[in-house]
């Protein structure tokens, strides 16, 4: 198979879907590798390491879109990109259509099959794609919530550790999930007070007995979240529902009532956010500012330390970019179950029940929409 790696044109996008490594991987299967010229710059990464393991350095996204049989990339497809897909072609990346309806729409009508990472999901419910950049997001998370609760930036002027003879920041985690617990981890580094909320029980029990009573965990519920919200310094949500629109915890009521300079940072943002004032932001404008609460809703956090985010990425993809370059979608799904949850779109089909439901269209089982192919 010819498997092509674009550059990321999102805006301050610097990850790259493939490292060399995974470049030596594939080559050894039998399979080419196209990569577009300078596609690994923002990660680190020079082209002569990608040629040095065998892959093909192409001057533009043009002749990786025209080749290739698969692409590789990190996130969901710009305008400009969609329209370079040709018909049969397999797409494995980050898809996030329910906060992308005009892309699920692009998306059907170039004939491709379209995989997600963020849907991949074993029979624990984990998802394994999703969860090194959910990592990297919620250690993020925490950093950057730090750094605009500074004066300077127009934050209260806490810090979130305190000192002698004066009380830490408050964080609240809403979600208890792996970026949550990412968050909350740096946030008890940088010893602040720090408050978890979750609606399963057993996943904090677990926080509290890994924690021992150096964070709070509470019982989430809407009142819950507003008490603790309101009183709160940095505000972190993480909640996710596979593939479906993350739900709107924090009202804008609530936004009205916090301190004047605290901090939301809305990580379910691609996911079309979790809080009500929310709307997605970028690296080159950050924040924003909503009753006197500043708002950090950056679509693709992890997109801030790309060396660490794909080198991270790769090694959770690779094992299932090999099992589709090797025996194709159905047969791929047949060896690893969870890639059926990952398949998004087939032909003008949505292929995931979620997704489906969050766009408004029927939902096709993507057995029977891969039968023909």
């Amino acid at each position: 198979m010819i498997i092509g790696v674009p550059a990321e044109i999102k805006t301050a996008e610097y990850r790259v879907a493939l490292t060399p490594v995974g470049v030596r991987e594939l080559v050894e299967q039998g399979h080419s590798v196209l990569v577009e010229a300078q596609a690994g710059e923002g990660s680190a990464i020079r082209d002569q390491e990608y040629e040095g393991q065998g892959a093909r350095i192409v001057s533009s996204a043009e002749d990786v879109f025209g080749e290739a049989e698969m692409i590789l990339k990190v996130k969901e497809p710009q305008p400009a990109e969609v329209a370079m897909f040709r018909p049969g072609t397999l797409l494995f990346t980050y898809l996030h259509l329910a906060a992308y309806p005009k892309l699920a729409t692009g998306l059907r009508e170039r004939g491709i099959v379209c995989v997600a990472y963020e849907t991949v999901q074993l029979p624990d419910r984990s998802l394994p794609l999703l969860a090194p950049m959910s990592e990297v997001a919620g250690r993020m998370a925490t950093q950057v919530g730090a750094y605009f609760l500074e004066k300077a930036q127009g934050g209260r002027g806490v810090l979130l550790g305190g000192v002698t003879g004066v009380r830490p920041g408050k964080v609240v985690v809403i979600g208890g999930g792996i970026a949550g617990t990412n968050a909350a981890a740096i946030a008890v580094g940088m010893q602040a007070e720090v408050v978890v909320l979750d609606r399963d029980l057993s996943r904090l029990r677990w926080l509290d007995s890994i924690y021992q009573g150096r964070l709070t965990t509470i019982a989430s519920n809407r009142l819950t979240i507003e008490q603790e919200v309101v009183s709160a310094d940095l505000v972190i949500g993480t909640v996710l529902v596979p593939g479906a629109s993350a739900p709107k915890l924090v009202t804008e009521a609530m936004v009205r009532d916090m301190r004047r300079g605290s901090v939301l940072v809305d990580v379910a943002i691609d996911q079309g956010g979790c809080f009500e004032t929310s709307r997605e932001t970028t690296h080159e404008d950050p924040v924003y500012t909503v009753h006197d609460v500043i708002h950090y809703a950056v679509g693709n956090i992890p997109g801030a330390v790309p060396h660490t985010s794909t080198y991270a990425l790769t090694n959770a993809t690779l094992p299932y970019v090999i099992a589709l370059a090797n025996q194709g979608v159905r047969k791929a799904m047949a060896r690893f179950p969870e890639l059926k949850g990952g398949v998004n779109i087939v032909d003008d089909q949505v292929t995931h029940e979620a997704v489906s439901q969050s766009l408004g269209t029927k939902y096709v089982d993507p057995e029977s929409a891969l039968a023909g192919r």
